[in-house]
């Protein structure tokens, strides 16, 4: 059996958390709890694109947030 997750063919959505933090997300797997869907289903390859797309800071939003935090304070 495949990963569905590696499946080239397969539909996804693209998932993020309130950490900011996106993910592939097989389409017919429920939406696991604390995550929300900000791509419908869509190709891997689309949603691959989406998440390169949005996501650009891999950093979780509560790190980034005491960092600039931090570099404010210091300004």
């Amino acid at each position: 059996m495949t990963n569905p997750f590696d499946d080239q063919d397969g539909r996804f959505l693209v998932l993020v958390n309130d950490e900011g933090q996106h993910c592939l997300w097989p389409a017919f797997a429920r939406v696991p709890a604390g995550w929300t869907v900000a791509l419908e289903e869509t190709t891997r390859d689309a949603a691959l694109s989406f998440v390169e797309d949005n996501w650009t800071d891999m950093r979780p939003r509560s790190l980034r947030e005491a960092h600039e935090a931090t570099e404010s304070k210091a300004s």
